[in-house]
């Protein structure tokens, strides 16, 4: 019976031992193995083998990146005023043991000193600097935080800053300036828009006048070009047939009619010009009507020698 006990006794201190020699470390953690009280080695993923009652495992620790958000801040920008910000950060632990042995809580130490660094950050910009210069602000607090938390085997990925809430009377009085702004824009906008159109309809009225008046003396030209030749070819088929006295005294009486149309005539004028037209066509009718012969009264005779006697 007693030794069944010790056979029972010495199978539970075997598994037990057995249990304490093995360990598995999942893939993205690290363990901090201490043999004796003291720093032994670190493991890393995968089935590892210890020396039992000697060797102990700390807690595991998390090497993926991590993500703390911290509570809203209060800070006082350099125009004295109070501002909320809330801000996020990104890190990773790359050294285990000294994320283990350098610093009690990681976690809190790092949010003191990003409230430190973000105090002093904000301290030295105004509100309007501060809210359009976040990512001024990220890369100064990714700097310092870095540099500080490097000893602790933390590496600092990223900071953002969430939110930076001004008081509500700033806020109301930031609403206001911004509608104000948004409405001298939209004036001269506008103002601009009516500039435009009225440059571009006294462009277009001047173009068409230019054009127009263009138009207007192209067709003169042409008009007068054509009047010219009309004249020219006249004159030359009147040069080329030679007229006499009667057929221009002719030409001047067919412009009679022309001259008399118009309701605006009210007094006819002939000038001399007709009268001599007048006369020149009646003495060549009165040449075609008289007989043939000489016209000269002395030479007419009677064909017999002497004259007959006056009565």
């Amino acid at each position: 019976m007693a030794g069944l006990i010790v056979a029972a006794v010495i199978v539970v201190l075997l598994i037990v031992t057995a249990a304490k020699s093995v360990r598995i470390v999942p893939q993205a953690k690290a363990g901090i193995v201490e043999r004796l009280g003291r720093y032994h080695r670190t493991l890393n993923p995968g089935m590892t083998l210890l020396v039992p009652f000697f060797d102990t495992v700390r807690p595991l620790i998390d090497l993926r990146e991590q993500v703390v958000s911290f509570p809203p801040q209060p800070v006082i920008t350099e125009d004295n005023l109070v501002v909320g910000i809330d801000t996020v950060l990104y890190f990773t632990i790359n050294d285990p043991r000294s994320a283990t042995y350098e610093v009690a809580n990681p976690l809190q130490a790092i949010e003191q000193i990003t409230v430190t660094t973000l105090r002093n950050v904000i301290g030295s910009l105004t509100l309007e600097q501060a809210l359009t210069s976040r990512d001024h602000i990220n890369a100064q607090l990714r700097g310092v935080l870095d540099e500080a938390t490097s000893k602790w085997g933390v590496r600092i990925n990223r900071v953002e800053i969430k939110s930076i809430d001004p008081p509500a009377s700033i806020q109301g009085s930031m609403e206001m300036q911004m509608r104000a702004e948004r409405d001298r824009r939209a004036a001269i906008l506008t103002a601009e828009g009516v500039k435009q159109s009225q440059i571009l309809t006294a462009e277009g009225e001047k173009q068409a006048a230019v054009l127009k008046a263009e138009g207007e003396r192209q067709a003169a030209i042409l008009r007068a070009e054509g009047e010219a030749k009309a004249i020219a070819t006249v004159f030359e088929a009147i040069h080329d047939g030679k007229p006499d006295a009667e057929l221009l005294s002719y030409q001047y009486l067919q412009m009679l009619p022309q001259l008399a149309q118009g309701s605006a005539n009210k007094v006819f004028v002939i000038p001399s010009e007709y009268t001599q037209a007048i006369n020149g066509i009646a003495r060549g009718l009165g040449n075609i009507n008289a007989p043939a012969g000489p016209t000269d009264p002395s030479q007419l005779t009677d064909g017999g020698g002497d004259s007959p006697p006056a009565r």
